[in-house]
């Protein structure tokens, strides 16, 4: 099932760039083109990386499944590193070394 619309909350993976294969949780929408995406680690809440959306890969997995619900408001840099790990590890487990 292939996503098409841009959520906050939705898991998604750099395909283009210096930080190709990266996972991500989209934060914020910029426009129908542009988004923020965030990690916890690298990419912190408070200062989230603009991309655009043909360069991501967006997945039907949503980060309140793994823990991290922004509806809540409650969401902190540790919590969405965590949940993002946790998503990396069912991957890992479920489909071989394909992340996405």
């Amino acid at each position: 099932m292939k996503v098409h619309r841009p959520a906050v909350g939705m898991i998604c993976a750099s395909a283009q760039g210096r930080d190709k294969d990266c996972i991500y949780v989209i934060c914020g929408i910029q426009s129908p083109s542009f988004v923020y995406v965030a990690d916890g680690a690298g990419k912190k809440l408070n200062c989230p990386k603009r991309k655009n959306v043909k360069h991501l890969v967006l997945t039907a997995h949503n980060a309140a499944q793994y823990g991290a619900d922004f509806s809540n408001g409650s969401i902190n840099d540790c919590i969405l590193a965590y949940a993002i790990k946790q998503y990396k590890t069912l991957k890992n487990q479920v489909g071989g070394s394909k992340i996405v």
